[in-house]
């Protein structure tokens, strides 16, 4: 690596510009630490580490040092539900079950490519137990219904690459750990790679990391705080990994070479999710000009990573960070892709773009129905006031918030109301509404949230059909 210098776009990294920016990025953003590792044609050419991987302890991170990966576990699920695939012991086409099936719903099965593609009608979930085990648990079966058709449009779903860990391991007979293991980490050289709550221990094959490993990064809140060691979730095939980022760049670079030529070119075959980003099976593929890059970010309590390849250039970057803070990440992530990839501009990562927002124009008004939640169907009333205001009522519960609309639904809000249900009680204080609809019914999904982590631990996001009809 050059030593002077930021160079320019398809130039080396300079070893001293990103010794410079690592620090002030951590610095001015409060994150521990960052672990970026450059591959080039099949070998790593940059791996560094800065800040701490262990504040209290004072352990420095080192490149060797493995970091939780949140979602950038869901490309690793994904390669593995496609090797199986091609070894014809399962078929990507064939429907998937649900546990918690609606008939209310309507809607058929959706398959495993709609699952790998985050369009199988599912919707946003999450749910984190940290510490000991022995307290009460989401079950997540519960939530794991269609909120719409399969196949009709994108919308990230973990509950999704829960139920493709559950179909691997049914076709593989073995657990979704020790399968990423055997069949897809050992045959790449990626000797560190887990699956678990906790590294080493937990849910993993493996009883002591591999020679030459460290203790994995300490995981902290955005104002510094560190979780515990141990965090459970119902669905680890979309976020429980955890490696180095040496390893997550050979990885990103190197996964095709375990598929079949088709299944390789189906893996970057990408619905759009919006004008420069599209999503194929597990991983985020640029669209509308410019290199195609590959790519999939990751977040969840104490963690923010990404990891980019160019296959143009036989290049992949990886960046993991421990905090849950994302914009550390993000400033490193630019300034390599922008140094290492001619023409690059983040909208080719960033599947989340901002849309536009403007006022409802909803009449005033109220709206009565139901919030569907596992436990029981709330009775739910909505009054649209005025100066962009809503009254939210829920099983006898009042709150009220300025709302908006989007290009996608015509009624927005996050209320301070905490629904009356057990899970909802657990790690999630807030209701946000998402519906669609005009002057007669409106539908969409009621989500059971907590914003961030300034307090406590991150919460668990819970979703729920809501339906309303004009009083």
């Amino acid at each position: 690596m050059d030593d002077d210098g930021p160079g320019t776009a398809g130039a080396p990294l300079s070893t001293r510009r990103m010794d410079e920016l690592c620090a002030a990025a951590l610095e001015e953003h409060g994150c521990p630490s960052v672990s970026v590792a450059v591959a080039e044609h099949g070998e790593i050419t940059f791996a560094q580490a800065y800040g701490w991987a262990d504040v209290e302890s004072r352990v420095a991170a080192a490149p060797g040092t493995p970091y939780a990966l949140a979602s950038v576990t869901k490309p690793f699920t994904a390669t593995a539900v496609l090797l199986a695939a091609d070894e014809q012991l399962l078929q990507l086409d064939a429907p998937v079950p649900l546990p918690a099936a609606d008939l209310r719903d309507g809607h058929a099965a959706p398959t495993v490519r709609q699952l790998l593609q985050h369009r199988g009608g599912l919707a946003p979930h999450y749910d984190f137990h940290y510490g000991t085990t022995g307290r009460r648990r989401i079950d997540a079966d519960r939530y794991t219904r269609t909120h719409r058709r399969p196949g009709s449009a994108f919308e990230y779903a973990n509950l999704g690459y829960r139920l493709l860990g559950q179909v691997l391991e049914s076709a593989t007979g073995q657990s979704l750990g020790r399968f990423l293991e055997e069949h897809v980490c050992g045959p790449l050289g990626l000797t560190g790679f887990r699956l678990g709550s906790c590294y080493p221990s937990g849910q993993t094959e493996t009883s002591s990391p591999p020679a030459g490993t460290q203790r994995a990064a300490v995981r902290y809140t955005a104002d510094g705080r560190a979780y515990p060691e141990r965090c459970d979730s119902s669905h680890p095939g979309a976020s429980m990994g955890w490696a180095t980022a040496s390893e997550v760049a050979l990885f990103a670079q190197a996964f095709g070479s375990l598929l079949q030529p088709a299944t390789r070119e189906a893996a970057s075959e990408a619905h759009p999710v919006h004008s420069r980003l599209g999503y194929g099976l597990g991983w985020c593929v640029s669209r509308g000009g410019g290199p195609v890059v590959r790519s999939h970010g990751g977040s969840m309590g104490g963690t923010a990573v990404m990891a980019a390849a160019v296959p143009a250039q036989g290049l992949s970057v990886a960046v993991l960070t421990n905090s849950t803070r994302k914009a550390a990440r993000d400033q490193i992530v630019e300034y390599v892709l922008r140094t290492l990839v001619p023409g690059f501009e983040p909208a080719q990562i960033t599947p989340a773009l901002a849309p536009s927002s403007r006022t409802t124009q909803l009449p005033h008004g109220s709206w009565t129905g139901t919030i569907r939640t596992p436990d029981a169907d709330l009775p739910t009333v909505l009054r649209v006031l005025p100066d962009s205001r809503a009254e939210l009522e829920v099983a006898g519960e009042r709150a009220a918030c300025r709302t908006a609309a989007s290009d996608l639904v015509e009624l927005q809000g996050v209320f301070p109301l905490q629904l009356p249900t057990a899970d909802a009680r657990l790690n999630s204080p807030l209701l946000a509404l998402d519906l669609r609809g005009g002057n007669g019914p409106l539908t969409g999904t009621a989500r059971s949230f907590k914003d961030g982590d300034s307090t406590g631990w991150l919460g668990n996001l819970l979703s729920h059909r809501c339906e309303l009809t004009p009083a």
